[in-house]
Order: structure tokens, then C-alpha cells, then sequence
């Protein structure tokens, strides 16, 4: 399938396509901003580490200066973090600005994106006017061998999204490696998107990074947004060994695009050791306690490995306003290609959150029955 045309939903420039709109929910429901309880937005439960928060507050003082527009020393620590090189780094105004600017900068004429996955590729290509071939994932959202056959010489991008957004299901490290084995042969390029690999505890059977000397067509993006829960900061960057297009992407967008804060936030971010240990240990036993329980009401949950899940909740359309009614936010998935109006992500929040979310939800499913 090939998406060209822009629909009358399209148009409509007042709504998102995302979740954590607090803003717009707010205005929907009689709970205020803060009262909502956000399950759209899949930000680390635990919250913003305070050494993180500190390098913010140190960083306004910095500000009436520009920031350092190559982000140097950010990007000196991400290298000893990834074990590259700083000049295979590119740091961004989060993981979208970075979509846009890859390409604004490729001007790709087709480009293969899966369906359902993350809505701004598809966003991002439009503006370029390229012809987007959708490939549709069977019903158990699983990519499979047959997207093989869908990479064509025609093709100029891939966006693959793993552990894919929204249904957190990972794909074998196997395919993508063939699937990196035939792009290149085309000399296509391949945007693997690992944003919420962090919250896979064997995140270093499915990373791609050990491959970037392989692949000069292979660029990864990964962010700060959702493990350390910074969405406001908006911190991103991508990873390749292809110098002339990473300057090409570099010069797609404006010089300064992350924030003197931002950059403090991230240098901060990648001295926090066991941070990142106790947020797998919260989210694998609340995603697992989720899963039962949204099970137990009937729904058909997708076996995700991030730190949100995805369901399909049969005879509820209206669960989302029923739930805002009750200060609870949780994000549609009716605009996500391949999905229909009784599909919706939660993200995995605290105990006692998840217990008021499945109590909220009991009292809607059992009433239609």
C-alpha cells in the first residue's frame, strides 16, 4: 500500500497524534492537568532522577549563553556509553527532530515503514513527498520474514521500530540483520528506532549498535525521553558510521536545536548506575501484573517487552472517554494504521496507579455486560 494523499484528519491541525496531551485531555474532562492520570505517555514510572533535575537547574545559568551547537561534551559521553566514536553521534531536539531532519535531508522518493508503528516516519515523509509503502503486520503484530520481500531496490529508507510502537513487540536480532543484508545491497538506508530498548532487560540480543562498522546505510535512534523521564527537555541521537550523512542530516535542521539544559540534563542522565536497573525490575513485574489482569477482563493483550502494552478491548469504544471521565488518560490506537477503535496502549506505571487504572476499567467492562 501506497500513501500519498492528505486526509481531512490530516488537516486538522489542533489535534495530536500522540499521547501525553494532558493539555488537550484536560480540556475534555473536569480533572485538571495535574489530577489526570497519564497512562498515554510511556515515561519511566520511577520519574526524573534528581542528579538530572540539579544538571537542569545548572544548565539556566548557562543560558544566557548560546549552547554548544556540536553538543561536545555530550556527545564524548554517549561515545564512552556506546563504545564509538563522538563524531558517529548526532544529538537532536529529541527523537522526532531527528526523524525530520534524516529526511529533509534524504529526500527519499519511497520509503517502507511497518503498520502499525511510530506515526511521525509516515508524518515526516509526507513532507517530502514521498511515496510511503505501508507493510501491514499479521494479527499477532509480529514482523516477519515476508517484509524481506518488501525491500526492493526502489526503496530509499526503511524505519523499523524495535521493540515497535505500540505494541512493544521485539523483533530478532536475524531479521533485521538480513534485512540490513539487502538494503545495503541497494544501498538503502535503514533507521533502526531502539528509544524504548532500554526497557528490555536483554536489550544486548536485539541492540544494533555492535553492527554500525558493518553497515554505512544503518543509523540509530535512540533518546533520553522515556528512560530517564525528560519529555520536556527533549533529548535525542542518532548512531552511524556514515560521516558525509550525518553531516548531511546535521545540516537539514537549525544549529542550535538541543538546549544548554538539555545537554546538562543528558551529561547527568549517563552517570546514574543503578537507575536504570530498578526501573527494569519495576516495569517487568507490573507489566507482568498488567497482563494478567487486562487478560482477566477479557481483552486481547499483544505480549509487549517495554514499559507500556497494548490491547484490544472487544465492545468498548468508549473506553477512553470513560476512563478521561475518571481522570484517567490512556491513548487511542484507532489512528495507528492496522488497528481499529477498541485498541489502546497503556503505559506501566506505579503499583498503586496500575491498581486504579484495571479498578477504573473493571467498573466500565463489567457494566456493558
Amino acid at each position: 500500500m501506497i500513501l500519498t494523499m492528505e486526509t481531512e484528519q490530516d488537516l486538522q491541525t489542533d489535534q495530536t497524534i500522540h499521547g501525553g496531551d494532558r493539555y488537550g485531555a484536560a480540556l475534555q474532562s473536569p480533572y485538571t492537568q495535574e489530577e489526570l492520570l497519564d497512562f498515554s505517555a510511556s515515561i519511566n514510572p520511577l520519574g526524573m532522577p534528581e542528579s538530572i533535575e540539579r544538571a537542569v537547574i545548572e544548565g539556566l545559568t548557562s543560558s544566557r549563553h548560546y549552547p554548544d551547537p556540536l553538543c561536545r561534551r555530550l556527545r564524548a559521553a554517549l561515545a564512552e556509553k556506546e563504545g564509538t566514536k563522538a563524531e558517529n553521534i548526532l544529538c537532536g531536539n529529541g527523537g522526532a527532530d531527528l526523524i525530520y531532519r534524516l529526511v529533509y535531508a534524504l529526500k527519499p522518493r519511497q520509503a517502507l515503514v511497518t503498520a502499525p508503528t511510530f506515526a511521525e516516519y509516515e508524518e515526516a515523509l509526507r513532507q517530502t513527498g514521498t511515496n510511503i509503502h505501508l507493510h501491514r503486520l499479521p494479527s499477532s503484530m509480529k514482523l516477519g520474514e515476508d517484509i524481506l520481500e518488501a525491500v526492493t531496490k526502489d526503496l530509499d529508507l526503511i524505519f523499523i521500530c524495535n521493540p515497535n510502537n505500540p505494541t512493544g513487540l521485539l523483533t530478532d536480532r536475524a531479521l533485521l540483520e538480513k534485512l540490513l543484508k539487502k538494503a545495503e545491497a541497494h544501498s538503502t538506508c535503514v533507521c533502526i528506532d531502539e528509544c524504548f530498548l532500554d526497557f528490555v532487560k536483554e536489550k544486548e540480543a536485539y541492540t544494533l549498535t555492535g553492527l554500525l562498522p558493518q553497515y554505512p546505510y544503518l543509523l540509530i535512534l535512540k533518546s533520553f525521553t522515556k528512560l530517564y523521564a525528560m519529555p520536556g527537555l527533549r533529548l535525542g541521537y542518532l548512531l552511524s558510521e556514515n560521516q558525509r550523512l550525518l553531516k548531511k542530516i546535521r545540516q537539514a535542521g537549525q544549529p542550535w536545536s538541543v538546549s544548554e539544559p538539555a545537554q546538562q540534563a543528558g551529561i547527568a542522565a549517563l552517570t546514574e548506575t543503578d537507575f536504570q536497573a530498578r526501573t527494569l525490575t519495576l516495569v517487568e513485574t507490573e507489566r507482568e501484573r498488567l497482563k494478567k489482569a487486562l487478560t482477566s477482563l477479557g481483552c486481547r493483550v499483544w505480549p509487549g517487552q517495554a514499559n507500556y502494552l497494548c490491547f484490544r478491548a472487544p465492545g468498548t469504544p468508549d473506553l477512553y472517554e470513560k476512563l478521561l471521565a475518571k481522570g484517567i488518560l490512556i491513548r487511542l490506537c484507532s489512528n495507528y494504521h492496522n488497528l481499529t477503535k477498541e485498541d489502546y496502549r497503556i503505559a506501566i506505571r506505579t503499583p498503586e496507579e496500575n491498581k486504579r487504572l484495571i479498578q477504573a476499567m473493571s467498573e466500565r467492562i463489567r457494566s456493558k455486560k
